[in-house]
């Protein structure tokens, strides 16, 4: 595999009329995590369906863990874990039962299963919880259950489908550290999220989707570099004076100034991010400007979602790539597969 747990060159994938892929092209590095973005109904999904073998590719072709995943989809499957956008465990049963039901499902053998439930609450910090019912846990405690319940036969491969849609802050943060436990383990985690804070703080290379193509493939830092680097920005306190900063700020960038008139912003790449800084807060007090607030930033994600896709990151994913979850065309796939 030459380095690379995921390997997919020109995926297609067709509902109908649509479709959901379109030559799509990836590569995941062993031992890291690799973010997917992109818009509602880009594909996102439908990869992640396709690479964990529960849905059929119409052309293309796709390796997971060294084995080909249309040809050879029970190796692919023995090596892989999957957790979707909703926690799969059972609410009536305890977290250790729930582990050891999982075990059992996964051929362990009752001893087996009953150990590895141990090793897995003991690993996502979840003995304390171990026999209380699943329905009394967090939001939090259920999804670092679910990831639990994947991890059963260590898996080579991970993939993560939007895994902390709905979470508070607090509990979105438990997952994140269990996901870099994982990491550090050896696993690899493809991750799909609507959260661009997620992926930049938990992906070392990302890959946008839109219209069922990678559109970009770099690193966090890499896809910002892509709009410019470092920026002045400037708040003002009069409507009137965008013009002037306008003005001032293009003296000092190295492209066109951006203006936001609804927030009296205005902002532009710089290269020596001190020097425009400095020149630009002394010109504007100069003229008698007033300004709310003034700095340098480094754009974010989001401004590169927009800029690559024409907007920005929808905060959660109610849409359908064609074949979504519950649909006809889905549980028709699904059934044959």
């Amino acid at each position: 595999m030459d380095g690379f747990a995921v390997k997919a060159e020109g995926l297609e994938k067709r509902y109908g009329e649509k479709r959901a892929l379109d030559g799509f092209d990836l590569m995941v590095r062993e031992g890291t995590v690799h973010g997917l973005l992109g818009p509602n109904g880009a594909g996102k999904t439908t990869a992640v369906r396709i690479l964990s073998t529960l849905v059929k590719l119409d052309g293309g072709h796709a390796v997971v863990a060294g084995h080909d995943v249309g040809r050879r989809p029970r190796e692919v499957r023995a090596r892989i874990g999957l957790t979707g956008q909703y926690a799969a465990v059972d609410e009536v049963l305890t977290g250790r039962q729930n582990l050891e039901m999982f075990g059992r499902l996964f051929h362990l053998g009752g001893r087996r299963a009953k150990s590895r439930a141990v090793e897995l609450l003991e690993q996502f910090d979840l003995t304390d919880a171990a026999d209380k019912g699943a329905d009394g846990y967090s939001g939090g405690m259920r999804r670092r259950l679910d990831l639990a319940a994947s991890m059963i036969l260590a898996p080579a491969v991970l993939f993560l489908d939007e895994p902390t849609t709905g979470l508070d802050p607090r509990s979105r943060g438990e997952v994140w550290e269990s996901v870099r436990a994982l990491v550090a383990g050896g696993t690899t985690v493809l991750l799909t999220t609507q959260y661009l804070e997620e992926a930049d703080k938990l992906a070392s290379r990302i890959t946008v989707i839109d219209q069922g193509r990678a559109i970009a493939d770099d690193t966090p830092d890499g896809l910002k570099d892509l709009i410019g680097g470092d920026r002045v920005e400037v708040v003002l306190a009069e409507r009137a004076d965008i013009a002037r900063a306008v003005r001032v700020v293009s003296r000092v960038s190295n492209g066109e100034p951006e203006a936001d008139e609804a927030e009296l912003r205005v902002h532009a790449p710089v290269t020596d991010r001190v020097a425009a800084l400095t020149e630009v807060a002394r010109t504007l007090q100069d003229e008698g400007v007033q300004v709310e607030d003034i700095g340098l930033r480094r754009p974010s994600l989001d401004d590169v979602f927009l800029r690559l896709t024409g907007h920005r990151a929808e905060k959660t994913d109610t849409t359908s790539e064609g074949g979504a979850p519950g649909s006809p065309e889905q549980k028709k796939e699904e059934v044959a597969v």
